[in-house]
């Protein structure tokens, strides 16, 4: 049963997603509010997908600490899942990302018809800086920065490795930190073909002021969003028929019986 929710929700999102990307195309020249509508109604129908077809409930916490306007929101990744379904929580959010998927044909179009914050990785400092200020502009536009900062998806329970851009984001732009816990790798992993059943959970951890020492804030977000990962973990394994751990995700085991044994 699991492999058949998994094939037919598989299914379902690849012919959905083309279906938007091509009904999308006249937003090319209509006004962006009609762009937005559509990619939150993907990212919308692609939440309800995963539960009425894939058997996957989601759970989303702690949408009250996510204050209006510009915001730099910091999140744990793990999945696919975060990238695809949540836009239509926010208003107008903008992701740091790599240049490179600007080349997905269709997809990259509308990266840059959305304002996506592309980022050079071998071009070094100033790629740094091209990021900070691209994101100072929209940040003060009111819009939300959403940034991965280990950079790329992580298997759920794995060892954190955080690059040091969020702070340098957090000192230039003068907003508040939303840091974002999750344990999605748990259900829709990274190369994995199986939606294994359970609850995913996404949640927004209460807010950094702005103003702050960014290296502070630098160590505090990675605290606040390693322990409630952990404690999301935990949660899925402890439920009925748990999802498997990934064996990259081993790492969380130690640090469970650390905290056991302390």
């Amino acid at each position: 049963m699991i492999f058949l929710r998994s094939l037919a929700f598989n299914a379902f999102f690849y012919v959905h997603t083309i279906f938007w990307l091509l009904a999308l195309l006249p937003t090319e020249i209509l006004p962006k509010a009609v762009f937005w509508w559509g990619v939150k109604r993907w990212a919308k129908i692609n939440r309800w997908a995963i539960t009425a077809i894939g058997g996957v409930r989601v759970e989303i916490r702690g949408l009250e600490y996510l204050p209006k306007g510009g915001v730099l929101i910091a999140a744990k990744h793990q999945s696919t899942f975060e990238t695809v379904s949540l836009l239509d929580l926010f208003d107008r959010p903008t992701f740091v990302m790599k240049r490179e998927l600007r080349k997905i044909p269709l997809f990259g179009w509308y990266t840059i018809k959305g304002e996506q914050i592309a980022v050079d990785r071998s071009a070094g400092r100033s790629a740094l800086v091209d990021m900070t200020e691209r994101a100072r502009i929209e940040a003060a536009r009111g819009r939300e920065i959403l940034i991965f900062p280990e950079g790329t998806r992580k298997p759920a329970g794995a060892e954190p490795h955080y690059k040091h851009g969020i702070a340098h984001l957090y000192e230039h732009l003068g907003v508040p930190l939303v840091p974002v816990a999750l344990n999605s790798g748990l259900f829709w992993g990274r190369h994995d073909f199986t939606r294994h059943p359970g609850t995913l959970v996404i949640e927004f951890l209460p807010p950094i002021p702005a103003g702050r020492d960014p290296e502070v804030v630098y160590a505090e977000m990675q605290e606040v969003i390693e322990t409630a990962c952990d404690r999301l973990i935990a949660e899925a394994l402890a439920a009925p028929n748990p999802p498997p751990l990934p064996k990259a995700g081993q790492a969380y085991l130690t640090r469970a019986a650390a905290r056991a044994g302390s």
